[in-house]
């Protein structure tokens, strides 16, 4: 009675390892992932709207009818990246993904306070690049880590009636999403001021 316990304990223990770790693999194995299907209908590090969700044929699973949407597909092998994405006039949201679908950050209007969500993507190792003085480090410059090369970033604009669904497609297709070549130099110091030229010599005093 012992021994067949321990065995349907073994047996459930085995099951459940074997059901997480086909979980957690699952998103690198799948042929047919979000970046997989997204990737002939989109172009790398640009905005590209997407039709509105068909319950026969959406492009991503639960999306809702309510929202425009829109994706860009992105990779930081050659640059970081500038977002600029217009508030609608009810709510937008952007979310990060990497390759494999793991979310790791998300902003919306209300929380960035502004009519424009304006960030920059990049990698640790490109941030760690960027000079240290006060212009690239102030307060206003928001800067995301990806801790992936490539991955994606959807837009999302909400349009509480059917009527201004046309106003929430065209803020997101004013959104941009453009590589950046080159990273700023640091800044150099300027040069000090040269020295005044000395005063001429007074002229001698003629004789009496």
């Amino acid at each position: 009675m012992i021994r067949l316990l321990f065995t349907i304990i073994a047996g459930v223990l085995l099951g459940g390892v074997v059901h997480l770790v086909s979980v957690l693999a699952l998103p690198r194995i799948a042929t047919q992932d979000a970046y997989s299907r997204l990737t002939p209908m989109t172009r790398t590090n640009a905005v590209t709207p997407l039709a509105l969700a068909d319950p026969n044929n959406a492009p991503m699973p639960f999306m809702d009818p309510a929202f425009a949407v829109a994706i860009c597909r992105y990779d930081l092998s050659t640059g970081p990246l500038k977002l600029t994405v217009p508030v609608s006039q009810a709510y937008t949201s952007v979310s990060f993904y990497t390759r494999n679908e793991v979310a790791y950050y998300a902003i919306n209007d209300r929380s960035a306070g502004r009519k424009v969500i304006e960030l920059d993507l990049m990698t640790e190792e490109q941030h760690g690049q960027l000079p240290e003085d006060e212009e690239v480090t102030a307060a206003d410059r928001l800067i995301i880590d990806s801790p992936t090369i490539t991955g994606l970033i959807v837009l999302k604009a909400l349009a509480p009636e059917p009527g201004l669904m046309p106003q929430a497609q065209a803020s997101l297709a004013a959104s941009r999403c453009t590589l950046q070549t080159e990273i700023a130099p640091p800044k150099q110091p300027e040069p000090p001021p040269p020295a005044p030229a000395p005063a001429p010599a007074p002229a001698p005093k003629g004789k009496r």
